[in-house]
């Protein structure tokens, strides 16, 4: 696909060869649970510098990329009858993660600028959750961002209230227009635990993310993590600092933005272009996903079907929903195909919508 030609080989190579060759016996051995202090000081230095915090080494912990993050905060946090507040419509991911250790997920609606603060408020005074679940920055699945006026009123609200805030934020540096914004973790350091990866920056294969979280909750992560698989993978996070310590990242992040604003552009121009007017659509100023709302008497499933008949794909809006079924919100992905497969992809699901449209 596309998203692989991005991919940094040769540099990656170079920084596997250079590290076999001076270090082998050492990163071939067991390494500590928190992860190569070199590569956690790097992802500090960069937050402190982009994001303006005041964090350092001891305050991450890499992780076998953010789902595993996940995974640990569910067996951290979550008993059977303990509630989660996750976005409507939400990250998949997430859901399947945490579900694991708890089916009691209570939705708040996004709207174009955030979180519905009433649904919110609603939700933190009726049910107590112990976590708010998010992704702030070009949400998967919808693209929609918090405004810094949204995060402000959210941080306000949950200084109240005894939980801790997730920002789940792996699409974060793939701003391709607009200002960025301010973190959660800059706003409620102590009730913010943020959560970040390589594999939409350098590669996915590397499994490879982490985790910044206040002290206590960073050492039960820790523990947690100390029992689920000791370390993550050692020979990965030496190769990865390796290529950060030699290489200019944000020259290569720049390489990703500009290939994903300009295939953005092109699904948007061919949605104004193609699609009946009564679609309504997201436009994202970053990342990889946006979200088309169907007229209401269409069943994403449905077209789905007569999609597939016309060789082109995307993700039926079902699953991102904890209690709703048959939705007519959809899922398209601009990062994996150039401009023309893009036009060819609108035209074809065009035609897929028009023999639904009574």
């Amino acid at each position: 696909t596309l998203f692989r030609s991005l991919f940094p080989i040769e540099e990656i190579k170079t920084a596997a060869v250079y590290q076999f060759d001076n270090h082998g016996k050492e990163i071939l051995q067991y390494s500590t649970t928190e992860g190569y202090p070199p590569l956690r000081e790097f992802i500090a230095n960069r937050y402190n510098e982009k994001k303006g915090l005041n964090i350092t080494k001891d305050d991450v912990l890499i992780t076998h990329g953010s789902q595993q993050a996940l995974d640990l905060l569910g067996k951290l946090f979550m008993n059977e009858d303990d509630f989660i507040a996750i976005e409507e419509p939400g990250y998949l991911g997430a859901i399947q993660a945490l579900s694991v250790y708890t089916k009691n997920f209570k939705p708040v609606k996004l709207c174009p600028e955030g979180l519905d603060l009433v649904e919110l408020k609603d939700v933190l005074e009726k049910f107590s959750p112990k976590l708010l679940y998010t992704v702030p920055n070009f949400q998967n699945p919808s693209g929609i961002t918090y405004t810094n006026k949204n995060r402000e009123k959210i941080a306000e609200i949950l200084k109240n209230h005894n939980i801790y805030l997730i920002e789940d934020d792996p699409y974060g540096e793939l701003r391709f227009e607009g200002e960025d914004n301010v973190s959660f973790k800059k706003l409620i350091p102590e009730q913010t635990i943020l959560l970040g990866s390589f594999s939409k920056i350098v590669a996915p294969g590397f499994r490879l993310g982490w985790v910044v979280a206040p002290k206590d909750v960073l050492e039960n992560l820790v523990t947690a993590k100390q029992g689920a698989d000791l370390h993550s993978n050692y020979v990965g996070q030496r190769i990865i600092y390796q290529f950060l310590k030699e290489n200019d990242l944000d020259k290569h992040i720049i390489n990703i933005k500009t290939r994903y604003g300009s295939q953005k552009n092109a699904m948007i121009k061919s949605i104004k272009k193609y699609f009946p007017k009564n679609v309504e659509y997201t436009d994202p100023q970053g990342g990889m996903f946006l979200w088309i709302t169907l007229p209401n008497n269409i069943s994403a499933l449905e077209l789905f079907d007569k999609a597939i008949e016309k060789k082109v794909a995307f993700v039926p809006g079902d699953p991102f929903y904890i209690d709703k079924n048959n939705v007519n919100t959809l899922r398209l992905n601009y990062s994996c195909a150039n401009e023309k497969s893009i036009e060819e992809g609108i035209k074809r699901l065009t035609s897929a919508i028009q023999e639904l449209v009574i």
